[in-house]
């Protein structure tokens, strides 16, 4: 897996580069601003490119414009962008604007080590990793779309881990239930969003972008 990190505190970056490389991941570059992080991106070609959100020069949004700009440089592009804390609108942005291959994580998930290389290797290989504190957020703020307010309870409970990456069997043991009954869950809640089978979309994704997009727009 090679990586490229982008993150303005020198500190941090180091850190979290020596972190990845002592796990025996390939740290291509890193970057201070996200200009630079663009260049590193358009010069290393990674896999996974780790955006803090704040950076030079307004520290508002930049990362956050970084990863929307080098996902459509480079729509094959794994993104996991870090946050000091949750910022709705940014991670509804980024997170819109594709399916899979994409994370938003607050920064303290990354000293949990094996829950944020976990996310980071989920991201890698395509799946979504979200934050359970900005999942938690979403579903207290998304109340617009009436196809939400069809699901259950229990079905909620696994929409938001499903949000976080989770697949069908830790979902499972999270919820102290068997495999088959999330199975059925998940088949509720694609039938009570209108979720079709396809080829060209990733249900699971399309079922948590659904209600990011009705975050969003209740803002």
């Amino acid at each position: 897996m090679r990586i490229v990190i982008a993150e303005d505190d020198p500190l941090l970056r180091e850190g979290l580069a020596l972190l990845l490389r002592a796990e025996g991941l390939d740290v291509v570059g890193t970057a201070g601003s996200a200009e630079a992080a663009l260049d590193a991106i358009d010069a290393h070609k990674p896999d996974v490119a780790i955006l803090d959100v704040r950076m030079p020069p307004t520290h508002t949004d930049e990362g956050i414009r970084a990863a929307v700009e080098a996902r459509r440089r480079r729509p094959e592009l794994a993104v996991l962008v870090l946050s000091a804390y949750v910022e709705q609108s940014f991670a509804t942005e980024l997170l819109t604007g594709g399916v899979g291959g994409l994370g938003y994580l607050l920064k303290e998930r990354v000293g949990r080590v094996e829950e944020f290389l976990d996310a980071l290797r989920r991201v890698a290989s395509g799946g979504t990793a979200i934050d359970p504190e900005v999942v938690a957020q979403l579903f207290t703020r998304s109340r617009q779309d009436a196809r939400l307010e069809r699901l259950s309870p229990r079905e909620k409970d696994v929409l938001a881990l499903m949000a976080e990456g989770l697949g069908n069997s830790a979902i499972a043991e999270k919820l102290f239930v068997t495999d088959g009954a999330v199975h059925k869950h998940i088949r509720s809640i694609f039938a009570k969003l209108d979720l079709a089978p396809t080829d060209q979309v990733d249900r699971r994704v399309a079922a948590v972008l659904r209600y990011l997009e009705d975050a969003r727009r209740a803002r």
